[in-house]
């Protein structure tokens, strides 16, 4: 028995080793990071990056770890009223990154701390890649 997320993470370790010999353009991993935090979501976000070199990847996340080393980050909504649902998707430019790597990291009270915080990991993910 597995999870969702230790089902992605698996395959992340596959596709990690099988990189440089697989035909496939775009990967898609959603709920990689459930169950994981810290160090170990850092080492996902470094393999993440390391399978990008060569391929698309697509990557649903909630850890600013993983968030902060996209090449670009969107944002998806949804709104429902009585009459219908929407979705939508919106590219965040890197202040805006900025701005929901400190709500990943905080929640609601965005603090001066925290968006420095939140900055101090975009910055280490660039350097990073």
């Amino acid at each position: 028995m597995a999870s969702g997320g230790e089902l992605s993470r698996i395959m992340l370790a596959l596709r990690t080793v099988l990189a440089s010999e697989d035909d496939i353009h775009t990967l898609i991993f959603d709920e990689i990071d459930t169950g994981i935090s810290g160090r170990t979501a850092q080492s996902v976000a470094e393999k993440l990056n390391l399978l990008s070199k060569n391929h698309q990847v697509i990557c649903i996340t909630h850890l600013p770890q993983i968030a902060a080393m996209a090449d670009h980050h969107f944002v998806i909504e949804k709104f429902s009223d009585e009459e219908s649902t929407r979705t939508t998707i919106k590219e965040l430019a890197e202040e805006e990154m900025i701005d929901e790597l400190s709500r990943l990291l905080s929640g609601e009270a965005i603090t001066d701390a925290v968006r420095e915080n939140a900055a101090e990991m975009r910055r280490l993910a660039k350097a990073k890649k």
